[in-house]
């Protein structure tokens, strides 16, 4: 397994390397010299060995990522610095009011969900923050969703479908949460319960998969009529942790489980599973990241206006065919 060290990933070294290397050389390009005047006889040195390390990192970025393991794929999707679902919500949702509970239980803050205008569309905007500091992690439970937070997304689901306002949802969690006070406040029937109201709805729904989509926890904000995954987003059955520890009592075999769980985008489209994928900045989206927010909101946006001219009969029964039809591909394969 790749280990990560302090500013990223192991596989990302030689490129943040050359970075941190940039950043010394133009600290250099403003220290003034002992009267005060900046550097110009290595002024001019500085500027051209900076682009020839430009061009040795876009080198890399092109022939490192491409090649990228299923395990590589799975640590990029949890990169600490990729935007998460508030970032996607503050850029593409200006106006976004947030609403709170369940009105049965608590309020989940790992769950976050509200109404406002995207790109001039009035819309219910239900997402999974995992938090960034120890601290905020703690606040969101690491992305890990109780009960309440289910159900405080389904009665957003249930306000959208009163007031016919379409639903866009940002999906970024390992798994709903394990513990056993969930599994009292019932859990399971939490997640099937919003599968049930998501295969009816009359409302449009998108689902985006902005980086981890674990199990029936993803799944539970995921029954879209489009649904999309980032690039280096990673979508399964089970987080490649848990499937390790099940299978070999080991969870640092979390490597060899990825390889063979297939959570990969491509694969992902390959089953039918998504509807598309889309293409982030080179690296990954943490490295620009206004620019993967921008690339999600123009696909959403997309979306959208295409399903707006939908009759709401036809929105249910073409979302329900579509994931009825969900692993005939893969059992027409074993057949033959």
């Amino acid at each position: 397994m790749g280990n990560e060290f302090v500013g990223g990933l192991e596989f990302e070294r030689p490129i943040l390397e050359l970075e941190i290397k940039i950043k010394e050389l133009r600290s250099k390009q403003s220290e003034p010299d002992q009267e005060g005047a900046a550097l110009e006889s290595t002024k001019s040195p500085l500027d051209r060995e900076i682009i020839l390390l430009e061009k040795e990192i876009d080198r890399l970025i092109k022939e490192i990522y491409p090649k990228l393991g299923a395990w590589e794929r799975v640590q990029l999707s949890r990169h600490p610095s990729r935007p998460h679902c508030v970032d996607y919500i503050e850029q593409l949702i200006p106006d976004f009011k947030s609403l709170s509970g369940d009105r049965r239980f608590a309020e989940d803050k790992s769950v976050i969900g509200g109404v406002g205008h995207f790109y001039g569309h009035p819309v219910v905007a239900i997402g999974i923050e995992k938090g960034r500091k120890t601290k905020d992690k703690i606040v969101h439970n690491f992305g890990m969703p109780r009960p309440e937070g289910y159900r405080k997304a389904l009665r957003l689901m249930e306000l959208a479908e009163r007031f016919s306002l379409p639903i866009i949802t940002f999906v970024d969690t390992p798994g709903a949460f394990p513990g056993i006070e969930a599994e009292e406040r019932g859990q399971a029937n939490a997640i099937a319960e919003n599968l049930e109201k998501m295969f009816n709805l009359t409302v449009p729904l998108i689902s985006v998969i902005i980086g981890e989509g674990g199990s029936g926890g993803a799944l539970a904000l995921a029954v879209g009529d489009r649904v999309l995954m980032m690039e280096y987003s990673v979508y399964s059955v089970i987080s490649p942790e848990s499937c390790a520890s099940i299978l070999w009592s080991d969870p640092r075999m979390a490597d060899k489980a990825a390889n063979s769980l297939q959570l990969t985008p491509n694969k992902a489209l390959e089953l039918e599973v998504i509807d598309g994928i889309i293409i982030e900045p080179p690296g990954g989206a943490h490295r620009e990241a206004k620019v993967a927010v921008e690339k999600v909101g123009a696909h959403i946006k997309q979306e959208l206006e295409q399903l707006l001219k939908m009759k709401k009969e036809e929105l249910t029964q073409t979302r329900f065919k579509k994931f009825r039809a969900m692993g005939n591909k893969t059992l027409t394969g074993l057949k033959n």
